[in-house]
């Protein structure tokens, strides 16, 4: 029986020394498929990645704050900190990965300067990338804002074309481009339309406040997957695939 108790202890300890997996959650395109490239980057350095997939904004970081995930690899540090002051929760953005450029698309004009007079213009209606979205005419010259943190439409002070907003869930926006001027649409879900913002009418810089970043609990800042999870996503193999894969659509930002 001694002998017994003593197999399974040792068989415990041996599992949870060599429990090396990393648990990272993202949205599908590109991050998801950034990860799953980097998989073999990962058993490089001894450990194994695995790679949890969601379809909404919301579920990656309440799966990081209930410790499902190690980290997760998907939205700007203005999302993560408008999801932090509504849940409370306190997760940290470690390191700038790649920007993924919104941009103004449109089927029926060739260029910004012939956005007509009460043109419609499509924008996304989640806080943070609705902000954006008028960030973004506002540095294209369309209009002008007052100096809210997060705006909507009625933060608009000069709008010279009396453009008309429509506010749409950001999955919906490519499908909205044979009805509108203009949409802004997030890159992930413009990729999945086959739209490159390299295409668009106009397009975010790299100085933008934008780029995704790698979110971690607080008091897993400074831990070892922390740390492994970053030299992976910025080495040089993942910049090339990047730069190949997406051809100036996702822009590493390392």
């Amino acid at each position: 029986m001694k002998k017994l108790i003593l197999i399974i202890s040792l068989l415990f300890h041996f599992t949870f020394a060599n429990d090396k997996t990393i648990v990272i959650g993202a949205t599908p395109t590109p991050h998801a498929e950034i990860l799953e490239f980097s998989k073999d980057l990962f058993k490089e350095k001894g450990w194994n990645l695995e790679v949890k997939e969601f379809a909404d904004y919301i579920l990656p970081n309440k799966a990081l704050s209930n410790k499902e995930l190690d980290a997760n690899l998907y939205q700007h540090k203005p999302f993560l900190d408008e999801f932090n002051a509504k849940q409370k929760s306190k997760l940290v953005a470690v390191d700038n990965i790649i920007l993924v450029p919104m941009a103004g698309y449109s089927k029926k004009i060739k260029d910004k300067g012939l956005i007509p007079q009460n043109a419609k213009i499509a924008i996304p209606n989640d806080p943070t990338n609705e902000s954006r979205a008028l960030d973004l005419l506002q540095k294209t010259g369309l209009i002008k804002l007052n100096n809210n943190i997060l705006k909507t439409p009625l933060d608009i002070v000069e709008n010279p074309k009396k453009l008309k907003f429509l506010e749409l869930k950001a999955a919906q926006l490519p499908r909205a481009l044979d009805d509108v001027d203009v949409a802004l649409i997030p890159t992930n879900y413009a990729l999945g339309a086959k739209l490159n913002p390299k295409d668009g009418l106009f397009i975010e810089d790299e100085g933008s406040l934008y780029a995704i970043v790698l979110a971690v609990q607080e008091k897993d800042k400074g831990s070892e997957k922390t740390q492994i999870i970053k030299e992976v996503l910025k080495s040089e193999a993942v910049k090339k695939f990047i730069k190949e894969k997406y051809n100036g659509a996702v822009i590493s930002l390392f």
